[in-house]
């Protein structure tokens, strides 16, 4: 429960736990900006989760390296964090994930996108990612997803805003 833990922005001290959670969850380690960052916090004050609103070149937006400590998923901690990066968000709001997490993502809203529908930087990632499962005989299976967050309601959330 929310009990067990506290929502934050990060500072710049946070950087190498988030760098931590994000390689220890398997997840891509370039482009981490502690700045962009919401963070997962137990009442010992461990971080315990983190996830980025991450802007890309072609106006895109990603909800970007969630990541929950594994000895503490199971509490709602990514529940939290996709919430609250989705309430403070405007407008559309992408991200890529497993094939596996599909469904996880759809009950916050997300849709899966048809490769026609991708914004560049989506569109060039999973060419890419494409290309290397050729290379290495391999079928990582991933979607990019989308919604639309609509108007920020960052007064839900103004600790985590600015």
């Amino acid at each position: 429960s929310m009990a067990d833990f506290s929502l934050r922005k990060a500072t710049q001290a946070d950087a190498a736990r988030i760098r931590e959670l994000v390689i220890a969850g398997g997840i891509n380690p370039f482009g981490l900006d502690w700045r962009r960052f919401i963070l997962a916090e137990d009442v010992s004050g461990r971080v315990i989760g983190c996830v980025q609103r991450k802007p890309h070149r072609d106006g895109s937006v990603e909800l970007a390296s969630l990541a929950v400590d594994a000895g503490s998923r199971g509490k709602g901690a990514a529940r939290a964090l996709i919430e609250a990066l989705t309430a403070i968000h405007t407008g559309g709001l992408y991200l890529m994930c497993r094939g596996s997490l599909g469904d996880f993502y759809r009950k916050f809203g997300f849709q899966t996108l048809e490769p026609e529908e991708l914004p560049p930087f989506f569109r060039r990632t999973m060419q890419a990612i494409s290309w290397v499962n050729r290379i290495v005989k391999k079928r990582y299976k991933l979607l990019v997803m989308y919604r639309d967050c609509g108007e920020s309601e960052v007064d839900r959330y103004p600790h985590l805003v600015g």
